[in-house]
């Protein structure tokens, strides 16, 4: 057996899940706008039409990644508080795109939502409705948490510009901004003005669990409001 031969043979075959998680390591490493079928192939020494046997383009390799990291979050836990339920899955996903930076923005990119997405989603809304809340608030949560449910939102503004609080023309101008600025803890931050991101994450998170289970108690449906 020659060099050559031996080398093929130790190979590990070429399959979907392979190829996947070979993509998000890569865009974990190099960014997404980095990603192309043939820097993959380099990164899996195989030449790029290898990689069509099973994604057939960028975009179906993009699906496939997303559905690669939904599927670390952990599962929902048992138990009768259908907020720490929650609470603690939300938070499971937080920490999955935490590690992977990329896929935010991936996730808002897609036309509609992945089989893994939706199945994380629909195993959601059963999370809702099995700590009592109607199917119709249960609808209308799913939409007022919007992206929270997979742990990321979209704040107003990028903070990679300059921080710190507004020199004095901007504070008398905006006093009120300059107020809040002067407040926040300062440190690095995707919010803004030195914000803790985990912080106000989880603050609006509990925020709005605490908010529908009010309106649980309270039988609220959306025919009061029409």
């Amino acid at each position: 057996m020659t060099r050559h031969e031996a080398t093929y043979t130790r190979r590990v075959p070429l399959n979907r899940d392979r190829v996947l998680r070979a993509a998000v390591a890569l865009a974990d490493a190099t960014g997404i706008d980095a990603l192309s079928m043939r820097r993959l192939a380099q990164e899996l020494d195989v030449v790029p039409m290898a990689l069509y046997k099973h994604v057939a383009n960028k975009e179906e390799l993009l699906d496939g990644m997303i559905d690669t990291v939904i599927g670390e979050i952990d599962p929902p836990a048992a138990g009768p508080d259908w907020q720490r339920v929650v609470r603690e899955r939300i938070l499971s996903a937080r920490r999955v795109l935490l590690r992977h930076p990329w896929a935010a923005r991936v996730i808002e990119s897609r036309t509609g939502p992945t089989p893994a997405v939706l199945s994380y989603l629909d195993s959601m809304a059963a999370s809702f409705r099995d700590g009592g809340l109607s199917a119709d608030l249960t609808h209308h949560v799913m939409h007022a948490m919007g992206s929270r449910l997979l742990g990321f939102s979209q704040e107003l503004f990028n903070a990679s510009g300059p921080s710190g609080p507004p020199g004095p023309e901007l504070a008398a101008r905006y006093p009120h901004i300059a107020e809040l600025a002067a407040t926040a803890a300062h440190g690095g931050s995707m919010v803004g003005g030195g914000c803790d991101d985990q912080y106000e994450f989880e603050f609006a998170l509990d925020l709005l669990l605490d908010g529908f289970e009010n309106l649980r108690r309270q039988g609220w449906t959306s025919a009061r409001t029409a």
